[in-house]
């Protein structure tokens, strides 16, 4: 699977994205328009190439395809922020010749909407997860840790390819059933997590695990200021003052930790979190290397299971616990 790479800068959140952010953009539009907009017809053998703006939606892609599709994704570093993306002229080329598009959507990746309008006439298929799952602009945008998305986007993914290359449906279909029954082992294991540990308290510096949080039944703290960090906005004394509180006084369980867009504000909670001797867990908004989707899941789920056992060890003075003793729910017995 090809990916653009370094394509990431230290600009500002999309939201208050800088002026030379919205000239590159201006850029990779004419360079869209200099490309022209027409796709000839797509022939029978040809190989469909598809554009994932993350490249988590391009491994489904491809688990999907086969070498049947030749996928780009846009967004594959794991090491940088995705929110500070600017799109660049490779971007639009890229776009440009995609027979099918997947993107993420809910404000997550605004400068996909901006770069498809400007070559709307092109002939592509485009989809956009956020709106298979019923999900807009100002809801949490990551949705791809919500058990229930992946498995629309596959579907919507199965059927664009059949459409584009009818020949090779009945191998669309068997890849469509084998990517769904291996999503079998996650919901497993948020069901065992569920059992578990639902309704103990957990508190995150970003809501990117927000939905599998969600899932699992875990009491999600502090999220007025996980918005604020995600939006990029600065937080009030009394939420700092809040999330602080809970780690000094390790009135949570875990700390989920978002690796990939740190600043001095949500490291400081790290190092507390750590002097705390309360677990943390690392997350990303990116796909890493060498890993599939399945695969990144269930590591994470692995290590939010290490984390909340550790916390059974460590004890926390959370609603659901008195003086850290718990039974094998993590319910106080």
């Amino acid at each position: 699977m090809k990916t653009i790479g370094s394509m990431f800068s230290r600009a500002r959140h999309a939201l208050k994205r800088s002026t030379s952010a919205r000239t590159h953009l201006c850029t990779c539009l004419l360079a869209l328009a200099a490309l022209g907009f027409g796709h000839g017809a797509f022939a029978a053998d040809a190989i469909i190439p598809v554009v994932a703006a993350e490249n988590f939606y391009g491994d489904v892609v491809r688990q999907l395809g086969g070498d049947r599709v030749d996928v780009t994704s846009i967004l594959s570093n794991p090491d940088q922020d995705p929110h500070l993306f600017e799109a660049s002229p490779a971007t639009a080329r890229a776009l440009q010749h995609a027979s099918l598009v997947v993107y993420n959507g809910a404000d997550y990746d605004p400068w996909m909407a901006k770069l498809l309008a400007a070559s709307k006439g092109a002939q592509r298929n485009v989809i956009v997860a956020a709106d298979l799952v019923g999900k807009k602009g100002g809801d949490n945008p990551h949705l791809w840790y919500d058990p229930a998305t992946l498995p629309k986007v596959a579907r919507a993914v199965s059927d664009a390819l059949a459409a584009a290359d009818p020949a090779h449906k009945s191998a669309y279909d068997a890849n469509l059933a084998k990517f769904l029954d291996s999503l079998k082992p996650i919901d497993a294991k948020v069901a065992e997590l569920h059992g578990r540990y639902a309704g103990l308290p957990v508190t995150a510096t970003e809501p990117v695990f927000g939905y599998m949080s969600d899932a699992i039944g875990l009491d999600m703290r502090n999220q007025r200021f996980q918005l604020a960090a995600m939006n990029d906005t600065e937080a009030s004394a009394a939420d700092i003052a809040a999330f602080e509180r809970d780690l000094r006084e390790r009135r949570v369980r875990v700390l989920i930790y978002n690796s990939q867009a740190t600043e001095a504000l949500t490291q400081r909670m790290l190092k507390l979190a750590q002097q705390s001797k309360v677990p943390t867990m690392s997350v990303t908004e990116t796909l890493p290397a060498g890993k599939t989707y399945q695969t990144w899941m269930l590591s994470q789920l692995d290590a939010l299971q290490k984390a909340l056992a550790a916390g059974d060890t460590n004890g926390a003075n959370g609603a659901n616990g008195v003086n850290g003793v718990t039974n094998a729910k993590g319910k106080t017995p």
